[in-house]
């Protein structure tokens, strides 16, 4: 009788610890699924986030902006005013488009874009390269004179590290080089303020296309290598050696194409400098008219925005497709490559034009 107690106490306990099992089992089935579900909501909804911060920027109505801030701070629309406000504004909307500044992210989904930073790279290179010209150039009646000292303070600040995110972040560093330039305008704008200067000279303008169009050939060339190239090679020793190896390649010349996993974001790095480039020179159009209507060269400034803005198309492809150049498959590296190149060709003969007394 006693053994048969014992016996029924020990089938409850094995039938409770089976239950307690069973329960543990579903908890964790129970968890584990929760647990897949928030992952999974979360990953969509980052994908949904990271496909709307990759939408590039439209373009904006450069003179019309320019009136509309010089009416907002009181001030006058004097020589010079639209190409700085204009620089100001595609910093900016680098700054405060959909997602704000991505290329020093460091969290989903910002960590995961590359197209979007990549073209936020090829803005940030125009900027730059304007900053320096408005230093160096613009703002200076010789190379004896001395520089202005908000442009001074603006060019260091557009050329710090575009990936710190902190200490300082990159973004608070841009932001401080859009205030020094607003501090230039301010003065630029009031009369009792003569030591700022903006000075339309055919020879500053010049010097600045220059570095705009070494910019776009280089930029051209690594588009157009999404396919492969052969360049001629200035190295005797480099040639040498590759013959030696057995690269395939003739002496004085060598191979280059782009890795398959950066020809998207050498795309889209030429859509950033174009976009901003194509604001930046209507707005010299319109501090340059008198210099351009001198030297007959309007219409070639309207050449190269028309290349720059038709670059700016819709890609309704949802990714970059790199086909040869008769094949089945679109090559969009090669089509943009022929505006850049197109738009590089009339800087070329905008450049001769100004250089002619």
């Amino acid at each position: 009788m006693l053994n048969w107690k014992n016996r029924a106490g020990s089938l409850r306990d094995s039938v409770d610890d089976s239950v307690d099992d069973v329960r543990s089992y579903l908890g964790g089935l129970w968890l584990s699924r929760a647990l897949g579900s928030l992952v999974g909501l979360y990953l969509l909804v980052a994908l949904v986030v990271g496909w709307y911060w990759s939408q590039e920027p439209e373009l904006f109505p450069v003179q019309q902006n320019a009136q509309a801030a010089a009416e907002k701070a009181h001030r006058q629309l004097v020589n010079g005013y639209t190409t700085v406000e204009t620089l100001k504004q595609v910093v900016g909307t680098l700054l405060d488009k959909p997602g704000g500044y991505l290329s020093n992210d460091i969290a989903p989904p910002g960590l995961w874009l590359d197209n979007m930073p990549s073209w936020e790279y090829g803005v940030l290179v125009q900027v730059r390269d304007l900053s320096r010209a408005l230093r160096k150039d613009f703002a200076r009646s010789q190379t004896q004179s001395t520089e202005d000292p908000d442009l001074a303070k603006a060019e260091p600040r557009f050329n710090f590290d575009n990936k710190s995110w902190a200490l300082p972040e990159s973004e608070a560093e841009y932001r401080e080089g859009i205030k020094s330039l607003d501090r230039y305008l301010a003065r630029l704008a009031d009369p009792s303020q003569p030591n700022a200067q903006f000075y339309t000279r055919a020879d500053n303008l010049n010097n600045w296309l220059g570095d705009t169009a070494t910019r776009l050939g280089s930029l051209s060339q690594r588009l157009s290598a999404s396919v492969g190239q052969v360049r001629l090679s200035a190295g005797l020793k480099d040639n040498a050696a590759l013959v030696a190896a057995g690269e395939g390649a003739t002496a004085g010349e060598t191979t280059y194409e782009t890795p398959w996993l950066q020809i998207d974001n050498v795309f889209y790095e030429a859509r950033g400098q174009a976009w901003a480039l194509s604001h930046l020179l209507r707005a010299i159009e319109v501090d340059f008219a008198d210099v351009l209507a001198k030297k007959n060269a309007a219409v070639s400034v309207q050449q190269i925005i028309r290349e720059l803005e038709a670059s700016q198309e819709p890609l309704w492809s949802p990714m970059i497709l790199n086909g040869s150049g008769y094949g089945v498959l679109a090559n969009h590296s090669l089509v943009m490559a022929n505006y850049i190149s197109r738009a590089n060709a009339a800087i070329i003969d905008l450049r001769q034009l100004l250089s002619q007394g």
